[in-house]
């Protein structure tokens, strides 16, 4: 089947992610976000996230249908994020995807969420097909990982990861911090636009030359929020205006730094001169732009989906599944349940004998 038409649906997290393609063309993205809820209490909860999956799935398929314009039974399969993520709100999307997939009659393929954001790129339209080996770095509220990616389908290897915070956690803590609304993100963006990056020097977490030697491709983001709480509270003890600006600007330029200096360094050591973005944190657009002019310099290619495919999405669950399928893959049985420690490694989970 070149062209199977998917139903996806994510619920790694926050946001409630229904997607429907037929082989490698979009039909459908739709989004139902619980992020107000979890605004109150300054980060995401597991139980409210689980909950509000709940009220906004059958909402979302009848959307995501209707702009479609297909119904259940035009489907030639659906498709589930099985982890990692939240186990609740991963709960929630596994058994919806099950009985939808019995109750119409259609296959089931249970995928792996973070090898979801690789296959985003292939609903861009209008570019070169994704060219293998590439290296992906995937920055999120819940993930920081950087892979190596030999073949979408059946090799995907995790070159190194966040061994503390996420990148998006270090951000909305820091904007925790300083006095800024949730998400800290978008909120540390604005702020920084008028900061000065270089004002204050705070740590690149695991660069230094004795962290190389055993974390070369992992993320450390608590020393830098560590740091970045004892200068405020420094400026406080002293009674001096904290300066917010230049405070978000400098956290988040050693974010980007290292982000791509170890993106970068990926691509030097194995030889790959691709590189590909994806994550919600993307969406942070210092870190586009030092991505692209660094990458540029070192004769990296860069990708980067649309940003509305680089958040958690059912419509890059349903392309992952899409491709499986197209390469021949069998569908998943229904003995798999929430992972939420998948590797990456698993691609897709419990594939039929």
């Amino acid at each position: 089947m070149s062209e199977p038409l998917v139903l996806g649906i994510e619920t790694s997290c926050d946001e409630t992610g229904i997607g429907i393609v037929r082989g490698r063309t979009l039909l459908s993205n739709t989004i139902a976000s619980s992020m107000d809820e979890h605004a109150r209490y300054g980060g995401v909860v597991p139980e409210v996230a689980a909950r509000a999956h709940l009220e906004a799935l059958q909402p979302s398929i009848d959307a995501a249908l209707a702009e479609a314009g297909v119904g259940l039974d035009d489907l030639d399969a659906v498709a589930v994020t099985s982890g990692p993520g939240l186990a609740g709100a991963l709960m929630v999307g596994v058994g919806a995807a099950k009985g939808l997939a019995v109750s119409i009659g259609k296959p089931l393929y249970a995928v792996n969420h973070l090898v979801g954001h690789i296959a985003a790129d292939i609903l861009t339209p209008d570019t070169e097909p994704l060219e293998y080996p590439t290296v992906a770095l995937l920055v999120s509220g819940g993930h920081t990982s950087l892979l190596h990616v030999r073949d979408l389908t059946t090799d995907v290897e995790l070159l190194g990861e966040t061994v503390d915070d996420a990148a998006g956690e270090a951000f909305d803590k820091v904007a925790r911090l300083l006095s800024l609304p949730y998400p800290g993100g978008p909120e540390i963006d604005r702020a920084a636009l008028d900061g000065d990056p270089k004002a204050i020097r705070f740590p690149r977490g695991l660069s230094k030359a004795s962290d190389l030697a055993k974390h070369r491709y992992d993320f450390s983001f608590s020393g830098l929020k560590t740091a970045v709480a004892r200068w405020v509270e420094r400026c406080e003890a002293e009674g001096v205006e904290v300066p917010v600006a230049d405070v978000a600007a400098s956290f988040r330029e050693a974010v980007v730094d290292v982000l791509v200096t170890k993106a970068l360094a990926a691509c030097a050591d194995l030889g790959v001169p691709r590189l590909l973005l994806g994550g919600g944190v993307i969406a942070n657009r210092r870190l586009r732009d030092v991505a692209l002019e660094r990458a540029e310099a070192a004769g990296v290619t860069v990708r980067i989906p649309p940003l509305a495919l680089c958040t958690d999405n059912g419509a890059m669950i349903a392309a992952l599944a899409a491709e499986l399928i197209s390469s021949g893959r069998r569908p998943s049985t229904l003995s798999f349940g929430a992972d939420s420690t998948l590797p990456v490694t698993e691609i897709q989970v419990a594939e039929r004998s």
